[in-house]
């Protein structure tokens, strides 16, 4: 049972952080500014998880997935994935894409140990709540104490990311949200195949 001088203790060094951290964000704002474009120092990298297992709540930290581990679950937390996060966090989970490249901080390496060493609770709980002063939103509906499934899914391919193959991002990559451009042109080809235009169109999108 937590007593209340540990609590007093946690609560106390939660302050500190969030002190300390807010006087490093203004040190650099004064000094260097403040892009997205910069790299965040490693007193801010820190301090960052600090607070945010600090913001963790222990019971969501220890908190054990509902949904047990299956190809149907890692087939549906995938597609959910591409739909609704590889955006920011790219197909294969290593955060390299324009928007995540623009965010700060940086999305994490999904793959790397500083996230796969996180509880399931832990990677819940960051899902479905979103953290504060980042580019991660909350996910998932607000289901009111009850677990959110998708979000628990969600943990299953987090923990996948690792050993994924190139042919599962490739397969993902028909999975992720269209632009306008691309959505345009898809309509002009098809209106092309109907007969309804006398040329082609000229395809937008470039390949890399």
């Amino acid at each position: 049972m937590v007593t209340k001088a540990k609590t007093g203790v946690i609560i106390g060094a939660f302050v500190i952080a969030i002190i300390a951290f807010g006087l490093l964000l203004t040190w650099r704002m004064v000094g260097h500014g403040f892009s997205t474009r910069d790299e965040p120092t490693q007193i801010e990298t820190f301090l960052a998880r600090r607070v945010r297992s600090l913001a963790t709540p222990r019971a969501a930290r220890d908190a054990k997935s509902p949904v047990m581990g299956s190809e149907e679950v890692l087939s549906e937390a995938m597609a959910h994935f591409a739909d609704h996060c590889a955006t920011c966090h790219a197909n294969d989970g290593s955060g390299d894409t324009p928007i995540g490249k623009g965010l700060y901080p940086k999305p994490p390496d999904l793959r790397k140990s500083d996230t796969q060493k996180l509880t399931d609770g832990e990677l819940y709980y960051i899902i479905h709540n979103g953290v504060r002063l980042t580019g991660m939103p909350a996910f998932g509906e607000d289901v009111s104490g009850k677990s959110d499934i998708d979000s628990w899914k969600l943990v299953h391919f987090i923990r996948h990311l690792p050993n994924i193959t190139p042919e599962e991002v490739n397969k993902m990559e028909s999975m992720n949200p269209k632009s306008p451009a691309e959505l345009k042109e898809e309509e002009a080809i098809e209106k092309f195949l109907r007969g309804e235009d006398i040329e082609p169109p000229e395809s937008t999108h470039k390949h890399h």
